[in-house]
Formats: structure tokens, C-alpha cells, sequence
């Protein structure tokens, strides 16, 4: 058993951009565990309609 160890997981979140409004993508969070308990989240993105990578910086969570 590894006492450090990085986990990727993705899941479906509404985000609210200024150009196309409120849309549903999918977000990916890579996550650092420290025996199996997460820890920390080092990053995060998301994929767009076009298939481009970016950060999850450029848009805000729906609320």
C-alpha cells in the first residue's frame, strides 16, 4: 500500500460562463490521498463543447 498516491475523478457539475450562459460539463479533479484519504486538490478542468482542455478558473459554479 502506497502512503502517498494521486487519484483522478470525474463527475458532471453546471457552470455558468459569460458567453454561453449556464451549461452542464464535465470536470476533472486531481486529488493527492494520503492513505486513500483525500488530501489536497492539486487541479482541476474541464472539457468543452469542442473538445478543448481548460481551467476551471474561467468559469463560476451555478448556483
Amino acid at each position: 500500500m502506497k502512503l502517498i498516491s494521486v487519484k483522478r475523478q470525474t463527475r458532471v457539475e453546471t457552470r455558468f460562463t459569460k458567453k454561453m450562459g449556464c451549461l452542464k460539463t464535465n470536470v476533472t479533479y486531481i486529488k493527492k490521498q494520503i492513505l486513500n484519504i483525500p488530501y489536497k486538490t492539486i487541479h482541476k478542468y474541464r472539457e468543452t463543447y469542442y473538445g478543448e482542455v481548460k481551467d476551471c478558473k474561467h468559469c463560476m459554479l451555478e448556483r
